[in-house]
């Protein structure tokens, strides 16, 4: 898949605590390869972010604007 050439907004989302995927190699390089991409990046979230209970709202939100366009 050529992700340079994606035609819809993209969320891109990771925590800047991630021991497993660092941000800098994944999030931010997807953010600058990806057409139209935002990156949501999260103060001491871990890799898995999504199932921590501590970023479960802001996370929520967060995919709310975005999907409403706010983001």
């Amino acid at each position: 898949m050529e992700f340079s050439a994606g035609a819809v907004p993209t969320l891109i989302i990771q925590g800047d605590d991630d021991q497993i995927v660092p941000l800098d190699g994944s999030g931010r390089l997807s953010a600058q390869i990806v057409k139209d991409a935002t990156l949501k990046i999260y103060p001491g979230a871990p890799h898995g972010l999504a199932n921590t209970i501590a970023y479960r709202d802001p996370l929520n939100a967060d995919l709310l604007d975005f999907l409403r366009g706010k983001l």
